[in-house]
């Protein structure tokens, strides 16, 4: 639902205000009132982050999905380090009153005590984590390190807030709210403690470079529908040693007896280590995630890029007979796109309509796509693919007169 992609931003406002109200400085200098507020809210900004960093499905799938929490998480830990940042850096002009020397020393290492030393840490900490998100895109693993010197970066941080602080209720219910996130994020997400075991049934490959796998249940199933989501993190087999990271992977069918399908292409160190998969791997699940997709009678107009078809497999798989629907599918060669000969097969059956494009390494012209669609403002529009892709076509629908309730889109730009 649309309210849900509210509360987000509204837990980012919410606590930053709430831990500023509670620490507002009475008859203080402007500078050091000022370096309270920024500092409280900051830490209220950094709490924030930490819960949106929860990816439980109940969590994620009530404040807006994963998509949403991960913008709104990265946003919120960016400025809580600015604000953070902030900090000393007014303490210090606050001591400018009185004597530039008492403004260095504020700020200079030899003359700080062992709590001020903690929070120093923490902001270089966070400095180095923060580094995988303002720099160029990194592989997971080098990603997930700098994330773990976030986590020391908080941790140092909390600790720096009781040292000056002590046990006051407030310092305990934001140190306690941070170790519990923290921890939910560590045990039930990362590590999977609630995720659901499944065996990998059979093996395709459904294009050049891409697989689809179909997995049996070994007990419990997931409940999923189409344009849902799971995280997956595969075992190892007898000749096939996984990566045993969770990631996403969108489901292309939904089958009887709780069997799902999905489909990975080789993009990344594990997704390529995982064309070598083999039958009977054991593979734990995470989710569903995601708004699954609506039934409508309005005509319908899908937009794909590479496996971003998957979605939509999911849903012809599923329906029988769906409104008019054309599906525009965008790929660099046909030997790289997914489900193809299946895709032309049902082409022309019950208003379906399959427009394959071949674009090589050029960028597809999607104005002269669009422009062959007289009905475009009454269509529902459903866009999945990389971010470029997403951002183009959705800034070419609104120009052309597609209200932005009308498109819906996924993206693969989160982790």
């Amino acid at each position: 639902m649309t309210w849900r992609r509210g509360l987000a931003p509204a837990i980012c406002i919410a606590l930053p205000v709430a831990s500023m109200a509670w620490a507002w400085p009475d008859g203080l200098p402007p500078w050091r009132g000022g370096a309270i507020l920024s500092a409280w809210a900051g830490t209220g900004l950094l709490l924030a982050s930490l819960i949106l960093a929860v990816r439980t499905p109940g969590v994620a799938n009530r404040l807006g999905g994963v998509a949403t929490l991960d913008r709104w998480h990265h946003l919120s830990g960016s400025l809580a380090y600015l604000l953070l940042l902030i900090h000393p850096l007014a303490l210090a002009i606050n001591g400018l009153d009185e004597s530039p020397l008492v403004a260095w020393q504020t700020l200079s290492p030899t003359d700080q005590t062992w709590p001020e030393w903690l929070g120093w840490l923490a902001l270089l900490l966070l400095m180095a984590g923060l580094a995988g998100s303002f720099g160029p895109r990194l592989d997971y693993r080098p990603w997930r390190a700098l994330h773990w010197l976030l986590v020391g970066g908080v941790l140092l941080g909390l600790a720096h807030i009781y040292a000056l602080l002590g046990n006051t209720m407030p310092v305990m219910l934001v140190i306690g709210a941070s170790i519990l996130t923290l921890g939910w994020r560590l045990i039930i997400s990362d590590l999977g403690w609630q995720a659901i075991p499944y065996r990998v049934e059979s093996i395709s490959h459904c294009a050049d470079r891409s697989i689809e796998l179909t997995l049996a249940p070994c007990a419990r199933r997931l409940s999923a529908r189409p344009g849902q989501f799971v995280l997956a993190a595969f075992g190892d087999g007898p000749h096939f040693q996984a990566c045993g990271e969770f990631h996403p992977f969108t489901l292309s069918a939904i089958e009887d007896r709780g069997r799902l399908r999905i489909a990975i292409k080789a993009l990344g160190r594990c997704t390529r280590r995982l064309q070598a998969l083999e039958a009977g791997v054991v593979v734990r699940l995470q989710g569903p995630f995601g708004e699954p997709v609506v039934p409508t009678t309005q005509p319908r107009l899908w937009i794909a890029g590479g496996i971003g078809i998957t979605p939509f497999m999911a849903i012809l798989r599923n329906e029988t007979c769906g409104p008019p629907t054309c599906l525009i599918h965008l790929f660099r060669s046909p030997y790289e796109a997914p489900f193809l000969d299946e895709l032309e097969a049902r082409s022309g059956q019950h208003g379906f309509e399959y427009r394959p494009v071949s674009t090589g390494e050029c960028i597809p012209d999607l104005a002269a796509l669009l422009d062959t669609f007289t009905d475009l403002p009454m269509r529902i529009v459903h866009l999945c693919g990389p971010p470029a892709l997403i951002d183009s076509a959705h800034a070419a629908l609104l120009a052309r007169g597609v209200a932005p309730g009308a498109i819906h889109s996924d993206r693969f730009d989160f982790r």
